[in-house]
């Protein structure tokens, strides 16, 4: 790895917020360095005659239509919740 790619691993990980070990911090430096060597690699490629695209395969919308349906019931609905009040999904309060 050059001087100009050197990585300040305690900068990433402050970014990343991860307390790492002495022996972490130097096997992610060496990871993020094999990436950039690998990116510095891809770099030489001339791919002048590649077109630019945002996915490799197209990509079509795969949901089925929106279209409405009669609704759970109510008693199904709340079967699994926790605690229940007037119809209702009742949560601990989270705001003063």
């Amino acid at each position: 790895m050059s001087k100009s790619s050197e990585i300040n691993i305690d900068y990433v990980a402050n970014l990343a917020r991860l307390a790492l070990t002495a022996e972490e911090k130097s096997q992610f430096s060496q990871q993020l360095g094999d990436i950039l060597h690998y990116i510095e690699k891809l770099n030489e490629l001339d791919v002048t005659q590649v077109e630019p695209t945002a996915h490799a395969f197209p990509v079509c919308n795969v949901w089925r239509d929106d279209v409405a349906e009669p609704a759970l019931p109510v008693e199904e609905a709340l079967q699994n919740a926790p605690a229940q009040r007037d119809h209702m999904i009742a949560v601990p309060k989270v705001v003063e």
